[in-house]
């Protein structure tokens, strides 16, 4: 190795956190968050170093700085607040104190007796001087608003409700029941050729309303509307009725679509085709879509395919519409997908895209790390004790770049859990997903107990909405529980996160009991019998011997302690403390 033609710098800066695949990704926070800075620093020899973190925020053209401290054995930490959404930058930065290296000598000297006549010149620097200076690269942090953490979903059909004028009259309640943000499946005009009728039927019958994911006919495609859900008067009223009642509407966007779409006439070129040039509909053994195709991200002309699809979001943002949730995300090029909700959000940094995953963890992540701001998860089928502790602790592990939100159903899934279960599953599933993750979604039907399987074995709905309209209200006999979870997760600070929970010893397996905070939460997970056993509240928990305990959901006053606390509750019922002391 030749010599190095100028000096090299002295001071060392190794292991900076927080960082995703060294600094590949950003690492996710919301807005409000702290980020704490840790960074291992040191230099050869007796000197004193000095350091800070550099921080720049989105729009920013300077860094601005907050005080890096040390720590113990050369691990140094500091810590800066993300005020806003967007893309943020911080790095490290340390330096040879030479004022402060000097009064650390002439200390040492004066202890020891060896007085310098060199002292008499006093420090050797200006105050604020930074010899030697080194800085860190810049490690990115993406910022997401409140919402890409916490929140509560409601997913309905427009068509079960009226169209655009039903679930704008239907908003108002949904906001008093505490939802975020109410989710639609695609609303754009339903293809004629190949629709699927009732319960998936192969040929439609006369009537048949047809799957809403098989997108686009005659009267147009992703950037039109469904005329049986109403005019784009009624769909800006419904965005401005949202809006007053402090509700969120997520659209759904499905990159697949129907045989009548305009763009395989305007493009027959974004299309895959079999050997002898037909079209080859979307299947995913043993499914079958025959009235869908999917577009081929490999087309030569996949450059205006990616940006039709980009004007598509873009129109919708511009309609007022900030969160999407993306239809087998898993299923298109993780690079697409890194283009387009980087080009959203540098000019709408407050889009939240959520994915909707069920797939391998290594292409979950990655689509986290992407961008997508939320992520289904595997909860629908984490059922038992242990499988729920297996799926928090994948979770915690994924924390720096990935958000779950678990939703309890969804038109796809029906987990026999809930089939044989009947409401006392639905209701201990429902008070799970709440607590333990700070997003969690339910399907319309799911304050109904509805639950009977297009078959044995099967997680498809009976009379499934994807292809009829139901006639739905908000009249579900689970709607009081679902409210007084949200209001209680609205005034619960520590069940907005997930990083805090703490798993408690039940000495029952049916028994599940954690702690997020000052919060103590135990779910009877048996929808058949009711459970008796012992809730441990460990000296670690920091809690005095004895405490007052008010149940959040009974309303209920008791006095638990340290130690073990005698819990007996009914098939799919939880306590839910609040800790007073």
């Amino acid at each position: 190795m030749p010599l190095p033609k100028t000096p090299q710098p002295r001071i060392q800066i190794q292991a900076v956190e927080p960082v995703v695949d060294c600094g590949r990704y950003a690492v996710k926070r919301t807005v409000g968050d702290r980020v704490d800075v840790y960074a291992t620093v040191f230099k050869d020899g007796h000197d004193t170093l000095g350091g800070a973190v550099r921080v720049r925020g989105p729009g920013d053209t300077r860094w601005r700085e907050e005080p890096l401290e040390p720590l113990a054995n050369d691990r140094w930490g500091g810590t800066f607040t993300v005020d806003r959404p967007g893309r943020w930058q911080f790095a490290v930065a340390a330096w040879t104190d030479r004022n402060a290296t000097w009064e650390d000598e002439r200390r040492r000297k004066e202890e020891a007796g060896q007085p310098d006549p060199a002292d008499a010149f006093g420090p050797p620097a200006e105050p604020g001087d930074r010899h030697s200076e080194v800085v860190s690269a810049p490690l990115p942090v993406d910022v997401d608003r409140e919402l890409a953490r916490f929140g509560a979903w409601y997913e309905l059909f427009p068509r079960s409700w009226g169209g655009f004028v039903g679930v704008t009259e239907a908003l108002p309640k949904l906001a008093r029941l505490g939802f975020d943000v109410v989710y639609l499946p695609p609303i754009h005009p339903i293809g004629h050729t190949n629709r699927k009728g009732r319960n998936n039927a192969g040929a439609a019958e006369p009537g048949d309303v047809g799957s809403p994911w098989a997108i686009g006919s005659e009267e147009g495609g992703h950037d039109a509307i469904s005329p049986e859900l109403g005019t784009w008067d009624d769909f800006d009223a419904l965005v401005a009725a949202a809006r007053t009642a402090g509700v969120e509407l997520a659209l759904d966007f499905a990159i697949q679509l129907s045989p009548d779409h305009p763009w395989l006439k305007e493009h027959p070129e974004w299309f895959n085709r079999r050997p002898d040039g037909t079209l080859k509909y979307a299947e995913n053994p043993p499914k079958r879509y025959q009235d869908i195709y999917n577009v081929n991200f490999e087309s030569e002309d996949w450059q205006g395919l990616w940006q039709a699809l980009l004007d598509v979001v873009l129109g919708w943002v511009e309609r007022g519409i900030t969160v999407f949730r993306v239809d087998n995300p898993h299923t298109k090029p993780a690079p697409f997908w890194e283009w387009l909700i980087g080009e959203v959000r540098r000019d709408h940094p407050d889009v939240i895209f959520l994915a909707e995953a069920f797939t391998r963890p290594s292409m979950m992540t990655t689509l986290a790390k992407l961008g997508f701001a939320q992520s289904y998860t595997y909860f629908t089928w984490k059922n038992t004790k242990a499988e729920l502790a297996e799926w928090v602790e994948q979770l915690r592990a994924w924390s720096q770049f990935y958000r779950p939100n678990a939703f309890v159903n969804t038109p796809d899934i029906l987990h026999e859990y809930l089939q044989l279960g009947g409401p006392p599953a639905f209701e201990a599933r429902l008070v799970l997903a709440a607590t333990l993750s700070p997003s969690y979604g339910i399907y319309s039907g799911f304050e109904s107990y509805e639950r009977e399987p297009a078959a044995p074995g099967s997680e498809e709905y009976l009379d499934s909405e994807k292809y009829e309209v139901k006639r739905r209200a908000l009249d579900g006999p689970l709607l009081p529980l679902v409210q007084r979870l949200n209001e209680v997760r609205r005034a619960e600070p520590a069940l907005q996160r997930l990083e805090n929970v703490r798993w408690l010893e039940t000495e029952n397996d049916q028994l599940v009991a954690y702690a997020k905070g000052d919060v103590i939460c135990v779910v009877n997970i048996d929808p058949f019998a009711e459970q008796e056993g012992a809730c441990v509240i460990p000296v670690a928990l920091g809690l005095p011997p004895a405490f007052d305990a008010h149940d959040l959901l009974s309303e209920r006053e008791f006095t638990w302690r340290v130690g073990r606390n005698y819990v007996k509750l009914g098939p799919g019922k939880s306590h839910m403390v609040k800790v007073h002391t």
